[in-house]
């Protein structure tokens, strides 16, 4: 995942959360798809801080993991 994300020196730690924007860039769809999946019960687990909506990388990981082996078991 260190080369989706955009860090601001190469020393910079990888972030540990993923805002929405973030998490559909990775996923290559719009933030208003992000948002729905997260409204339906279908995105990854998320949580928020304050206003903002933040996602950890391993459940981010994890569920698109499991939406690819869904995916493979149906084939």
């Amino acid at each position: 995942m260190s080369t989706y994300l955009h860090r601001v020196s190469a020393d910079a730690p990888e972030p540990r959360y993923l805002t929405s924007v973030e998490v559909a860039e990775l996923c290559r769809t719009s933030p208003e798809s992000v948002r729905f999946w997260r409204h339906t019960g279908k995105g990854p687990k998320s949580f928020k801080l304050g206003r903002r909506v933040l996602y950890d990388v391993e459940d981010v990981e994890a569920w698109i993991a499991e939406a690819r082996n869904a995916a493979t078991a149906g084939r």
